[in-house]
C-alpha cells in the first residue's frame, strides 16, 4: 500500500515513491519493439526517473510553460509519455497525449480544441506536428532534446483539482470530447487499485505488462498509478504482439497483465507451446470485455485468472467495478461488484430504479459528501454535456447492466450509439460524417455488429446518390475516402448499399432497426466485407 494517501499532486506522490524505492525498476521497455523503436531495452529506476523528470520540468519551465497550460505530446507508446506527464504535473501543467495513428484532421481538432501552447514528440513526428501547429498559429513545436534542463529540485505547483491530463474520448456526438482529469482522479485510481486485494493484491515486487496505449486512461492512469503508488514496475509495449506474447511475458518476468477483450480470444487461436502456462509467474490479468465463452478455457490453459472490470474515462475509480473476489461467474458478462467507495443505481429510461435481475442504465457516483470525487472534472468547453451527464446527482454511463442477488453486476449492452472495437470507442456519427463527404453517398447509417475477436466491428449502410452497378468498386472508393479522414480502426468493416434507411415515426433513423438489419446482412453475407483493408497506416 502507498505510504500516504494525502498527496495533493501526482508528482509529489512520485517523489515519495522515489524516496521509498529508489533502486526499484519503475519504467521499462523491452528490446522487442516496432521498427521505429527497435533497439536495446530501456529502463528507469525510480531515482533515475526522478532525475529525468526534473530535467524535463526545468526544460519546460525555460520553454515558458506555465501552470494550467497544456502541452500536446506525440510519443506513441514510449515511456516518454509518463516522464513528460510527471514533469508537466510538477509545474501544474497538463498533458494532451496524441494518437499519431489519427488523421491530420483529427489531430488538428485535438490540438486546436485543447488550446495546447506547445507540441513535442518523437523525431519522426516533429514535421507533422509543425504542420499542425502552423495551421493554427498558437502552439510552438519543440524537439524533446531541447526540453532537457538541469536536474534541479522542483517546487511543485498545483493541488488536488489541478488538471493532469486532457484525454479525448468518443461520445455520441460527432467530435471527440476532452475529458479533464485531475490530480484527485489519478491519485484515487492508484489508491483504489492498491486497495483491491483478493485476486488483485499487488506490491512493490510486481511487474505490470501493458500493451495498451497511454493516450487512454487504462495505461496512463490505471496501470501507471497502480504501480507507481506501490513501488512496482510498468513494462510498456508498443502494442499487442500475439506470436511473441508469452515469450515477452516470461522474459520480462511479468506478474500482472492488462488486457483488452480481444487479446484472450487471439491468444487462444495460437498453437500451444511448451511452457505457455505461466500461472506460477502471472498473478492475474486485468481488463474488460473478454468473451464469456473463452474465460474458463483461457484460465485453464494459461494458469491465471482474467479479472473483468468496468470503468470509463469519465468515472475513473470514482465509479468502478471489479471481479477481484469469488464468485466471478465465469462464462457470463460479469463485471464484478462495485468497489466500496462508490454507489450505483440501475434505472429505466425515466430514471426509475428497476428490480433486481432487470436490465437498466448504470448510474454511478462516489460515496460520501462529494459524489464527483475521483471522477473526471468535466468535458472541456462543454459544461452543458457535463451537467447533463450528472443530471439528478448521478453520472449516467449510457451502459446497460443488471445485478443479481449476490450483488454481482453484468454488462448487457450500450445505450449510447458507440461502437467498441478492440477497446477503442468509436462514435457512429463521426464515421457517418466522414462517409457523407464521399461523392457516392447520399445518406448513411453506421452501427456495431459483433466480431469474434474485436468485440464490435463497424457496419455502414449507404444510400447511393445515384444508381450504381459495380458495388464492390464503389465500396472500395468509399472505404479509401474514409481512410483519409478517419483513424483506420474507425473505418467501416462492412458496407451494404440500400435504397433507404429505416425511420422512426418522427422521421429519424431507427437505430434499433439499423442494428438488427446490419446483423442480418452479416449473417446472410449480403454486404461487402472490407475488414481486410483495415490496416494501421505506416508512420
Amino acid at each position: 500500500m502507498p505510504r500516504a494517501t494525502s498527496y495533493s499532486t501526482v508528482y509529489l506522490a512520485f517523489v515519495d515513491a522515489a524516496e521509498q524505492h529508489p533502486s526499484n525498476i519503475f519504467l521499462r521497455v523491452p528490446a522487442t519493439r516496432t521498427a521505429t523503436q527497435r533497439g536495446d531495452a530501456v529502463e528507469y529506476n525510480y531515482q533515475s526517473a526522478l532525475e529525468r523528470v526534473r530535467e524535463l520540468a526545468n526544460g519546460y519551465d525555460k520553454a515558458g510553460v506555465q501552470q494550467e497550460q497544456r502541452v500536446a505530446i506525440a510519443f506513441d507508446s514510449r515511456i516518454d509519455v509518463y516522464l513528460h506527464m510527471l514533469a508537466l504535473n510538477s509545474l501544474g501543467a497538463s498533458v494532451v497525449p496524441l494518437n499519431m495513428a489519427a488523421s491530420d484532421t483529427e489531430l488538428q481538432y485535438v490540438v486546436d480544441h485543447s488550446d495546447s501552447v506547445l507540441l513535442t514528440g518523437a523525431g519522426e513526428h516533429l514535421d507533422r506536428l509543425a504542420a499542425i501547429a502552423g495551421n493554427q498559429n498558437k502552439a510552438k513545436v519543440v524537439a524533446p532534446t531541447l526540453l532537457l534542463g538541469e536536474s534541479q529540485t522542483i517546487r511543485a505547483a498545483g493541488n488536488a483539482t489541478t488538471e493532469v491530463a486532457l484525454l479525448y474520448t468518443s461520445g455520441t456526438t460527432g467530435k471527440p470530447k476532452g475529458c479533464m482529469l485531475s490530480n484527485d482522479y489519478f491519485l484515487t485510481m492508484g489508491r483504489e487499485y492498491n486497495r483491491l486485494g483478493g485476486l488483485c493484491a499487488i506490491d512493490g515486487h510486481d511487474r505490470l505488462l501493458t500493451p495498451l496505449p497511454p493516450n487512454h486512461m487504462n495505461a496512463l492512469a490505471t496501470s501507471f498509478m497502480a504501480m507507481m503508488m506501490c513501488g512496482g514496475c510498468i513494462i510498456q509495449l508498443d502494442r499487442f504482439h500475439p506470436r511473441d506474447w508469452w515469450k515477452t511475458v516470461r522474459e520480462e518476468g511479468a506478474t500482472v497483465i492488462h488486457y483488452l477483450g480481444v487479446m484472450p480470444a487471439i491468444l487462444l487461436t495460437l498453437a500451444e507451446e511448451d511452457g505457455e502456462n505461466v500461472g506460477g509467474q502471472v498473478k492475474f490479468g486485468f481488463g474488460a470485455g473478454s468473451d464469456p465463452r473463452h474465460q474458463q478455457i483461457f484460465e485453464e490453459r494459461f494458469g491465471f485468472p482474467l479479472i473483468e472490470a468496468w470503468a470509463m474515462t469519465e468515472s475513473g475509480a470514482g465509479g468502478m467495478t471489479v471481479a477481484n473476489k469469488e464468485p466471478r461467474h465465469l462464462g457470463t458478462r460479469c463485471i464484478g461488484r462495485a468497489i466500496d467507495t462508490m454507489e450505483y443505481r440501475i434505472v429505466d429510461e425515466s430514471d426509475v430504479d428497476v428490480a433486481v435481475g432487470s436490465d437498466g442504465e448504470f448510474l454511478v457516483r462516489s460515496r460520501g459528501d462529494d459524489p464527483r470525487a475521483g471522477f473526471f472534472s468535466g468535458y472541456y468547453k462543454d459544461a452543458a454535456a457535463t451537467e447533463d451527464g450528472w443530471r439528478g446527482g448521478w453520472w449516467h454511463t449510457g451502459d446497460v447492466v443488471r445485478v443479481d442477488d449476490d450483488g454481482s453486476l453484468y454488462f448487457v449492452d450500450r445505450r449510447k450509439n458507440v461502437i467498441r472495437r478492440s477497446g477503442e470507442n468509436i462514435a457512429a456519427v463521426e464515421v457517418e460524417a466522414a462517409l457523407l463527404s464521399c461523392e457516392h453517398v447520399s445518406n448513411c447509417a453506421v452501427t456495431a455488429v459483433p466480431d469474434e475477436f474485436r468485440g464490435d466491428e463497424v457496419f455502414a449502410f449507404v444510400v447511393a446518390g445515384k444508381h450504381i452497378d459495380d458495388t464492390e468498386r464503389i465500396a472500395g472508393d468509399i472505404f479509401e475516402r474514409s481512410m483519409k479522414l478517419l483513424t483506420y480502426f474507425k473505418t467501416p468493416g462492412y458496407i451494404a448499399f440500400v435504397d433507404e434507411l429505416p425511420l422512426t415515426a418522427s422521421q429519424k433513423v431507427s437505430r434499433a432497426d439499423v442494428k438488427a438489419l446490419a446483423l442480418a446482412c452479416v449473417e446472410s453475407g449480403k454486404c461487402i466485407d472490407t475488414r481486410s483493408l483495415k490496416k494501421r497506416q505506416p508512420l
